[in-house]
């Protein structure tokens, strides 16, 4: 008997009452996203990990050996899905993010792993992909699409392209197209990319979608027709409304740094727009976030509080991405033959999972996890991704200018927006100093380095950076640097700068903190520079150190370690530094820090 037929025929006998179940659940209020009720006095009979009873009385699947759980009146919640997101942005690898969400009541996540992807290539998705598949928990994956994310105007570590991606369409775990970036390759036309999105249409699997503009116009019109699927770039209510008009699914994003749901939401709240087409993610979550705030759990509390009615905000992050993935027949409900994913949970205003079960188990009880996660070993290889040409020097970090000594010179300066991904484009006199640029604390301008790491050329790009508020002489470098993760290092003064560059050299990369020439902060992330095996509230107490000293430099930015880890994206405008120079987004067009 085939393995689908074997277990559709124990769901129907215990349905039925011919056999029991391996666990029901009894008295719950049944949060039933597909109709928008609440159910009181429902019952729920689990067996092979599936449901196989929905109902007023599952007393006729009980036997001897059946687990019984009183739900003593709470909610009965589908688990929690985050529609996209990017694993390595917690610093931790996929089994240590498990071990965080999923006592918050996260079952299933749609993962792009395109960080790593940038460093390592195809072999660094397959290393996600084959550790996604161990997890008690759902992990998809997403195969990534722009690596790099703008071919030209950067140098990762590695390349990907057609041929790659529609190998990986054939894996077991993989289920779309990580969100393609290129967003003018493919309103171009640009033949790779559309290649990419024409093989993930032939294998029938999601297209994610990364449209990080604000002009709706004819671009807009051209990367919707080449088939790009939801987006999460969307900030304003108005992005809201035109991708959910145009057949895509929104995403609103709600995560460490990228506060994007009070806005968007408006389209629901207030224009009445239907709330199906819309999905709650939290794109990019940090460490610290994750220990001390939560995950889709937070993202849920969030959206209630500007808005949303709890049941609402649910659909928006169960049933709506499971369909937008095509898994309403495994998942993102609470009904029979769905995976059994249920949270007991008292209060659906001020969220929090008492209960979680996954896949028909019980994984946690009130924020502890019962099982054991897989132990994972990681290549040699991984552990090996800094490659620097020399060690540097203060020299290194200097901006020359060809102005005369003590007059000014316009610069083109990158302008950091709190909580937002997009970066402004300023202009700014500084003064030339002995045929340099310095920081000037007084305008808020820090310089800020790219340090190139995977083929140890010995580039380093220098430029300048408006709104950290730095006061004090100091440094802060990091190898978590979207999306080719070379290191970036902001600072005021050029000897701090070298000095974090080169202790994450020796560290093997991470994010570290230098102030009048001492570290002070630093979390160290050997995986590939970007993540660390050990457990999340380790690596939130040594990224705290990091956002610690942030503050001690005077910045009082919200997350402002993921700020930097943006300011080499070179896809999302405005202005943005490669290890090629000084990048225009809007114009996509390389421009000189200077106009000396």
């Amino acid at each position: 008997m085939p393995a689908s037929t074997k277990l559709t025929r124990s769901l129907v006998d215990v349905a039925m009452g011919r056999a029991h179940a391996d666990l029901v659940i009894r008295g719950g209020k049944w949060v039933c996203v597909q109709s928008g009720e609440i159910v009181p006095n429902t019952d729920i009979a689990i067996v092979d990990g599936h449901i196989a009873y929905v109902g007023s009385d599952a007393s006729h699947t009980i036997g001897k050996k059946t687990k019984v759980i009183d739900a003593k009146g709470r909610f009965l919640v589908p688990g929690l899905l985050d529609g996209h997101m990017h694993v390595e942005s917690g610093m931790v690898t996929v089994t240590e993010f498990v071990r965080t969400v999923a006592v918050r009541g996260t079952t299933g996540m749609f993962i792009d792993p395109h960080e790593i992807a940038n460093i390592f290539g195809l072999k660094g998705v397959k290393l996600m992909v084959d550790e996604a598949q161990k997890q008690p928990i759902h992990v998809w994956v997403q195969m990534p699409s722009c690596v790099p994310s703008s071919p030209g105007f950067e140098t990762p570590g590695a390349s990907l392209g057609p041929k790659e991606v529609a190998e990986a369409m054939k894996w077991k775990g993989i289920i779309g197209l990580g969100e393609m970036m290129n967003f003018p390759g493919v309103y171009m036309s640009d033949r790779k990319m559309l290649d990419e999105m024409s093989a993930t249409h032939a294998a029938g699997k999601t297209i994610g979608g990364h449209y990080a503009s604000p002009d709706l116009g004819l671009p807009f019109h051209g990367y919707v027709a080449g088939g790009a699927e939801d987006d999460h770039e969307g900030t304003r209510v108005e992005d809201a409304i035109a991708r959910v008009r145009q057949g895509m699914k929104a995403m609103l994003r709600y995560g460490s740094a990228w506060h994007d749901v009070a806005n968007q939401v408006q389209a629901i709240t207030e224009k009445k727009l239907d709330s199906r087409r819309f999905i709650l993610c939290t794109d990019d979550s940090h460490a610290e976030t994750l220990t001390n705030e939560g995950h889709m759990d937070r993202v849920l509390r969030h959206a209630i509080s500007v808005g949303l009615s709890p049941m609402t905000a649910i659909q928006m992050m169960t049933i709506n991405t499971a369909e937008h993935f095509g898994l309403t027949k495994e998942m993102g409900m609470i009904a029979p033959g769905r995976w059994a994913d249920v949270l007991l949970v008292e209060d659906l205003k001020n969220f929090k999972a008492d209960v979680v079960i996954a896949k028909g188990q019980v994984i946690a009880e009130n924020g502890k996890l019962l099982i054991n996660l897989p132990a994972v070993k990681y290549p040699k290889w991984v552990t090996k991704s800094m490659h620097l040409k020399r060690t540097l020097k203060a020299e290194d970090f200097a901006l020359r200018t060809r102005a005369v000594n003590g007059s000014e010179v316009e610069a083109h300066v990158i302008g950091v927006i709190e909580n937002q991904a997009p970066t402004r484009h300023l202009r700014m006199k500084v003064k030339a100093e002995d045929g340099e640029v310095k920081a000037d604390l007084k305008h808020d301008i820090a310089k800020i380095a790219l340090v190139e790491r995977h083929r140890a050329t010995g580039q380093v790009t220098v430029g300048l950076v408006n709104g950290f508020e730095f006061t004090r002489n100091c440094a802060i470098g990091s190898t978590v640097a979207h999306d080719s993760h070379h290191m970036i290092v902001v600072g005021t003064d050029d000897e701090s700068m070298a000095i974090a560059a080169n202790q994450l050299a020796k560290c093997g990369g991470g994010q570290v903190v230098v102030m009048d020439g001492k570290v002070i902060g630093l979390v160290d992330l050997p995986i590939a520079g970007l993540m660390s095996n050990e457990s999340a509230d380790i690596v939130a107490k040594k990224a705290g150190t990091v956002l610690d000293g942030f503050k001690m430099c005077g910045s009082e930015l919200n997350n402002p370690n993921m700020q930097l880890s943006l300011l080499g994206l070179v896809v999302i405008p405005e202005l943005r530094i490669s290890d090629k120079g000084l990048v225009d987004v809007t114009n996509f067009d390389f421009i000189s820090v200077l106009d000396d």
